[in-house]
């Protein structure tokens, strides 16, 4: 395995650290005299302060085996005449130690290092015997205890800076995502009243239109257009309104007004009306008007029941389209059922199925059960979406 190549700042702090330690040699001055050292040479000095440049280079890809090798250095370093660019060298891998190292080598250094310096503190009193060996001891923490603590301190920061950019990426993150969901629930709510306003209508123009083509009937076609001119009109009524809703959003405008049950007697006679050519008919089983119920509640519930009935009106048998809407304890249940399995009598207008869809969310976004699907009915089939919609006793709206 290829060794990393050395970061810039560590050539240059080899580079100048050899520099100054040959000047020195040069000059002659060292850290003691000749009597206080183990070996007199004065190139001996050299050999600590060549193996600590060397050490430079791996400072921050191998902190601890350089400061262990290191350590070696330096005090062979004081059985010479000593550098002072040995010694700052070395309080340089001490520090790049701590902040480079491993987490538990920068835990444990600067105890480490502050234990070394009063050990040696108390030696050098007990040694010397006088007050002026504490010097000594002063040395050694500047040489070890400082920058290991100096180090812990770096670290410390860089990892509260890394942790404070984490969580601004994380919560930047949440936000988006934030935004893409509402974005989303949002084009979902546009899809579902887009859906529920329109289909209704635009089903009975495709049924009356096709009546109106297929029969060869002067009445029977005026009456095919004159359903479908009301149903266009209203169709575009609803497109009108949710286009000013759009783009009125961010002014202050008025609300328009949310359907609620009252309406649900006027949506099932028009169905009636649309759907007798095709052998229908239509019973509406509702609570009074009256009822306090939350405005969500009643908005899901009418649009069930639209769907449900456009749904009759493009796909079931000739035959009676029952609604049902009760309350059951705390909750709304909603029930239309249609015939499913009796021949055709009339024409039918193709559905793309987000109408399920759609009312499937409605009840899921209050918590509620949605079902839809073929039941055996009284001798025959039918098709049957049931809802139930929970209504708490303090979501209910206050009687005036």
């Amino acid at each position: 395995m290829t060794p990393p190549r050395p970061h810039r700042d560590d050539v240059f702090l080899a580079a100048t650290g050899l520099a100054g330690g040959l000047l020195l040699w040069s000059l002659g001055v060292f850290n003691q005299g000749p009597r206080h050292s183990v070996v007199d040479a004065s190139w001996a000095v050299l050999l600590p302060l060549s193996v600590m440049t060397a050490l430079e280079f791996v400072r921050r890809s191998r902190p601890r085996t350089a400061l262990l090798v290191g350590t070696v250095a330096i005090v062979a370093d004081q059985l010479t005449r000593g550098s002072i660019a040995t010694i700052l060298m070395f309080t340089d891998l001490v520090y790049a130690a701590v902040v480079y190292g491993s987490p538990a080598l920068a835990r444990r250094l600067p105890v480490t290092t502050g234990l070394v310096t009063v050990a040696v503190s108390i030696a050098s009193l007990a040694w010397y015997q006088e007050p002026w060996a504490l010097l000594i001891g002063i040395l050694a923490g500047m040489v070890s205890f400082v920058p290991a603590t100096t180090g812990a301190v770096v670290r410390n920061h860089r990892q509260a800076a890394d942790a404070a950019r984490l969580r601004a990426e994380q919560t930047a993150l949440l936000a988006e995502m934030d935004r893409r969901e509402a974005v989303v629930a949002e084009r979902a709510r546009m899809a579902r009243e887009l859906h529920d306003m329109v289909a209704g209508n635009l089903s009975a123009i495709a049924i009356h239109s096709t009546a109106a083509l297929s029969l060869d009937d002067p009445d029977t076609s005026r009456e095919a257009l004159g359903v479908i001119r009301e149903n266009s009109v209203e169709g575009l009524a609803e497109m009108r309104r949710l286009i000013s809703l759009l783009r009125d959003s961010g002014a202050e405008s008025e609300p328009a007004p949310a359907p609620t049950l009252a309406g649900l007697a006027a949506l099932v006679r028009q169905a009636a009306a649309h759907g007798a050519a095709s052998g229908l008919t239509f019973a509406l089983t509702a609570p009074p008007s009256d009822e306090d119920l939350p405005a969500p509640v009643e908005l899901a519930a009418y649009r069930i029941v639209q769907e449900s009935l456009t749904n009759a009106l493009k796909h079931a048998d000739a035959g009676e389209v029952a609604v049902v809407v009760e309350r059951t304890g705390h909750a709304l249940t909603v029930a239309v059922t249609s015939p499913f399995d009796r021949p055709a009598a009339g024409p039918r207008a193709p559905g793309s199925g987000a109408g399920l869809v759609g009312m499937r969310e409605r009840v899921a976004l209050l918590g509620g059960e949605f079902e839809a699907g073929p039941a055996d009915g009284a001798g025959h089939r039918t098709w049957r979406v049931r809802a139930v919609l929970p209504v708490a006793e303090d979501d209910r709206e206050p009687a005036t």
